[in-house]
């Protein structure tokens, strides 16, 4: 049997934790970030998380993390 591929996008946004756990970079740190408070600057400094929702949709768009 060939193997299965990653999906390519998903591969480049995404990444597994030790635990299993499937974490992402949050959106609005890149630019004009004078105009945003310390607060969410903090918050969004943090991964984000995969709610359990989606786990399974993910696992089968990245096989083998």
């Amino acid at each position: 049997m060939p193997k299965m591929k990653s999906h390519s996008g998903t591969k480049k946004r995404f990444n597994v934790t030790g635990s299993g756990k499937i974490v992402y970079q949050k959106s609005g740190r890149r630019h004009i970030l004078v105009n945003k408070g310390e607060r969410r600057m903090r918050t969004l400094r943090r991964k984000g998380v995969v709610s359990p929702a989606f786990q399974a949709h993910m696992k089968r768009l990245l096989p083998y993390a």
